[in-house]
C-alpha cells in the first residue's frame, strides 16, 4: 500500500554539501534516503520543502516520501533516527493525503540569521554565526529591514544561478533583533525565497549595520532590481529554516 510521509527534520549542515543529493559529497537528502531504504528495501525520493546551501542548518525542515510500505510513522521516526548520523535528527513523521507535496503545499517559510558582533570569536558558535568585530548599529538594521515587508520583486537580493521564473516574493515579517552575550538575529517569514535570498539580504544589512550604506538607501536598493547595489553574501553557517508552515 502506498503511503505518502512527512516528515520535519533537523539537521546541522556543517559537514555536509546541502540539501540536495548530488553524484558526490554527503547531502541531508542522501542520508535520509539511505535510511529509509534500510528499513523499506526500496529506492524512495524525498521532496523537500527547501533546498539549503553547503553549511546551513535547519530546524524544521520538512520533506515527504512515497513508499508501499506497512511501516507506522511512528516506527519510521525510530528507525530513522538509530540509522542517521546525529547532526541529522528526525523530528515528526506523519502520514499525508496522497496529493500533499512539501514544497508545493507550503504557505510560508521562516528564517533565521545569527551574528556574533563582539571582540572575540568564539569555539562553539564559529560553526552556527557570523563573527563580526566591529560594532553594529542593530537599530539602522532594524529600520532597513522594515522596507522588506510586503510583496516586491526581490531581484537585487538573488544570486546567480537561481531557478526561478519570477523574482517576486511577499514578506509578511522581517526584523534584527540584539540578543544576549552580543548575539545579532535577523529573522524573516516569507511566502518563498530566492537563491541566496537571505543571506544576501543579511549581507546588505550589514553594511547598512557598519555604516557603508545608509538604512534610508535600503529602498533604493530593493527597488533597483540589480545585485550589483546590494552588498555581500553573508557566510552559510549563520542561516537556519526554522519553521515550514502550511
Amino acid at each position: 500500500m502506498l503511503n505518502n510521509f512527512r516528515l520535519t527534520i533537523e539537521y546541522d549542515g556543517t559537514a555536509y554539501n546541502g540539501w540536495q543529493r548530488q553524484k558526490t559529497g554527503r547531502t541531508i537528502q542522501g542520508e535520509i534516503e539511505n535510511a529509509v531504504c534500510v528499513m523499506t528495501r526500496q529506492k524512495v525520493t524525498l521532496t523537500g520543502a527547501g533546498r539549503t546551501d553547503a553549511g546551513v542548518h535547519a530546524l524544521g525542515q520538512v520533506a515527504n516520501f512515497v513508499c508501499d510500505t506497512t511501516l507506522e510513522p511512528g516506527v519510521f521516526i525510530k528507525g530513522l533516527n538509530s540509522l542517521l548520523p546525529g547532526d541529522i535528527i528526525i523530528r515528526d513523521c506523519v502520514s499525508e493525503k496522497q496529493e500533499f507535496h512539501s514544497r508545493y503545499d507550503a504557505k510560508s517559510k521562516i528564517y533565521n540569521y545569527r551574528i556574533l558582533n563582539r571582540e572575540i570569536p568564539s569555539a562553539i558558535e564559529r560553526y552556527y554565526t557570523w563573527f563580526i568585530r566591529k560594532k553594529i548599529d542593530v537599530d539602522a538594521m532594524q529600520k532597513a529591514a522594515f522596507h522588506l515587508i510586503g510583496t516586491h520583486d526581490f531581484k537585487a537580493f538573488e544570486g546567480t544561478g537561481s531557478p526561478r521564473k519570477s523574482t517576486i516574493r511577499s514578506v509578511s515579517r522581517a526584523g534584527v533583533l540584539l540578543k544576549k552575550d552580543d548575539l545579532i538575529i535577523f529573522e524573516i517569514e516569507a511566502d518563498g525565497f530566492l537563491r541566496f535570498m537571505v543571506r544576501n539580504i543579511v549581507g546588505t544589512l550589514v553594511c547598512v549595520g557598519l555604516g557603508k550604506i545608509k538604512d534610508s538607501d535600503f529602498k533604493g536598493i530593493l527597488e533597483s532590481r540589480d545585485r550589483g547595489n546590494a552588498g555581500i553574501t553573508a557566510p552559510p553557517q549563520g542561516l537556519f529554516l526554522v519553521e515550514v508552515k502550511y
